[in-house]
């Protein structure tokens, strides 16, 4: 079973859960700010559940693609849209500030 490290959990899941899920049901704070109650609830086209991942995931979708092209994601991040993104392994997430995750200053990472 693959292992999800985020905000100093660490949370066993099936091979190919939806990142976004397994990190909310968790209670994992994964949305900053306002994107706690506006946010496109997993359908791809909001962007703020974007996060650092490290470890074995899905490719990159079309929807996740598209919406890190838009600003004030950058195709040239390392970040991805939780809800789009499918755990294969061990991953480890990170969380940034901004409304959509994208800052530069970190909120949480693996450990806490």
């Amino acid at each position: 079973m693959p292992k999800v490290i985020a905000e100093g959990k660490t949370i066993d899941c099936e091979h190919g859960s939806n990142l976004r899920k397994i990190l909310l049901q968790n209670g994992i704070d994964l949305y900053n700010d306002g994107a706690k109650v506006i946010n496109c609830r997993g359908i791809g086209s909001c962007g703020t559940c974007a996060v650092k991942v490290e470890g074995k995931v899905s490719a990159a979708n079309w929807r996740d693609r598209a919406r890190r092209s838009l600003p004030p994601h950058s195709p040239t991040t390392d970040l991805r849209l939780a809800c789009q993104t499918q755990v294969l392994g061990d991953v480890k997430v990170t969380k940034f500030d901004g409304f959509w995750g994208q800052g530069s200053r970190i909120v949480w990472t693996p450990k806490g």
